[in-house]
């Protein structure tokens, strides 16, 4: 039997909705379609017949979740690179393999006794794979660390004798993707994952011009003790000049190389970029708040992986533990701001397994393909190697992802959480600034996808009379800028926000 649907509207908060009946379920009669239906299949070919799109690719499929019609199809069922579209694959199986209310633990141990307020040991830190920790808002990082540091003092410990020692071993050591591209690797939104997780593996560089033209500007890398060394030859230019800012940190390397010209008098210029080893950020950056704090560290901060004698923790006293948001909270951040570093910490998540087996991505992506079988996907419709969408080895069609998105909108555990975490056109996330002052607007609720040549926009759109739609729209192989992929993708969801039968 083909199940009733809710409005779009209620699938953002299901509670909202709680008394509203459901749609009954009207299907058209065999013959030819509503005159509504036929407009709009030529509307959306024109629109997907753009001569700057001549030779590229378009993968799009329309369907209602009133009725199960498809609407509009166009090479629903080509493979196509989906970048973060790769997203909805990634929270969709988690949240059915996890559980939306899933936290995940950081727990603080003391490998020796307090005596007389010092820490005779080691403060060692296991993670369990939190990718959230210290990330949002900006400061929350050191916020929660400085209520670390009153944990401590509350617990009669005001010096460490020891090391602060990161334990990152729940999650195998590579932590890169499979096919991340070389020149991503610096960049903020290509930072390696590990189990323990710190500011979202970034270091915030502040650029700030000399007090005179041709001297030095100053660099300053917040967190300082990240592990990372900075290296920068930025010059101070003319005022009325334009100047130019290059950031980079060669694969595997934990030197960061800042250079180019800065203008004299202008504000500071932040770029962000990935650390080599999480775990290096996130001792370093602990010891460095609790020396803040008044707790004085004598020992180093160092990875447990590192040591050539790492201490027994079957005898470690635990301190405290701090539980990291539910997924559903983690998965909004995800989809809104497409967060890389989630999607492939969630990914490896689900490939967790019983300890000490550490968990995996290649686990994690043998789940979601028991999750997509048990949902009835054809596991000829995919190609998965990450979480994220980042690499360009993930292959999916538009089918699949309409395919998932009908399924979060048909199942009650998923349904809120799920419509929750995507963004928003023309009011949050990665389409805030999209469909504005348009019938979209606050109506379409879709995960954006961009990597080099390709585009992608997929989720739901309420009609002009009420008729909740799903849609997939894929642009592969396009050589014209991504802001004119944008536009012919918006043109689209404005009509079908339009659409009336």
């Amino acid at each position: 039997m083909r199940r009733a649907w809710l409005p779009i509207a209620c699938l953002v908060a299901a509670a909202a909705c709680a008394q509203q009946p459901r749609l009954s379920v009207t299907p058209h009669p065999p013959g030819a379609p509503p005159p509504g239906a036929v407009a709009l299949e030529a509307d959306l070919t024109s629109i997907f017949q753009d001569p700057a799109f001549n030779n590229a690719v378009w993968g799009v499929l329309v369907r209602s979740l009133k009725t199960g019609d498809t609407l509009f199809a166009l090479h629903p069922r080509s493979l196509l690179m989906p970048a973060s579209n790769m997203k909805v694959v990634t929270v969709a199986a988690a949240g059915e393999a996890l559980d939306w209310d899933r936290t995940f633990k950081t727990v603080v141990l003391a490998t020796g006794a307090v005596e007389h307020g010092v820490l005779q040991g080691d403060l060692v830190v296991v993670g369990s794979g939190d990718p959230s920790l210290g990330g949002r808002p900006a400061a929350a990082g050191q916020a929660v660390f400085e209520s670390w540091a009153a944990e401590l003092r509350a617990r009669g410990i005001s010096a460490i004798q020891g090391r602060i020692i990161g334990d990152d071993r729940a999650f195998e050591a590579q932590g890169l993707g499979t096919g991340w591209t070389w020149d991503d690797l610096s960049a903020s939104y290509a930072t390696p994952m590990g189990a323990l997780a710190f500011n979202e593996n970034t270091v915030r560089l502040t650029i700030t011009p000399g007090s005179a033209v041709g001297d030095f500007a100053t660099v300053e890398a917040v967190p300082v003790a990240s592990g990372m060394r900075v290296e920068h030859a930025v010059r101070t230019i003319a005022k009325d000049a334009t100047g130019n800012i290059e950031v980079d940190r060669p694969g595997g390397s934990s030197v960061v190389r800042v250079s180019g010209t800065i203008a004299a008098g202008r504000v500071p210029v932040v770029r962000t970029v990935s650390v080599d080893s999480p775990t290096a950020l996130f001792v370093g950056a602990l010891r460095q708040t609790l020396s803040a704090r008044g707790i004085a560290v004598s020992g180093d901060a160092v990875a447990m992986v590192s040591l050539s004698s790492p201490p027994d923790l079957a005898h470690a006293v635990p301190l405290f533990t701090y539980t990291s948001p539910t997924l559903a909270q983690i998965a909004t951040v995800t989809l809104k701001v497409s967060q890389n570093l989630y999607a492939d910490t969630l990914l490896r998540q689900m490939g967790c397994t019983a300890p000490p087996a550490p968990c995996t991505t290649q686990a994690g992506l043998k789940k979601v393909q028991q999750v997509l079988k048990g949902w009835g996907v054809a596991p000829d419709s995919y190609v998965m190697v990450d979480g994220s969408g980042l690499s360009r080895y993930n292959y999916l069609t538009p089918d699949l992802l309409v395919a998932i998105l009908t399924r979060m909108a048909n199942d009650d555990r998923h349904r809120g959480p799920f419509a929750d975490a995507l963004p928003i056109a023309g009011v949050d996330g990665t389409i805030s600034g999209r469909m504005k002052d348009t019938k979209a607007q606050n109506n379409a609720r879709a995960k954006t996808g961009s990597i080099a040549n390709a585009r992608a926009l997929s989720g739901y759109v309420t009609s002009a009379d009420g008729e909740p739609l799903v849609f997939s729209i894929i642009a592969n192989n396009f050589n014209v800028p991504q802001v004119e992929a944008d536009r012919v993708i918006d043109l689209a969801v404005v009509r079908l926000a339009q659409f009336r039968r």
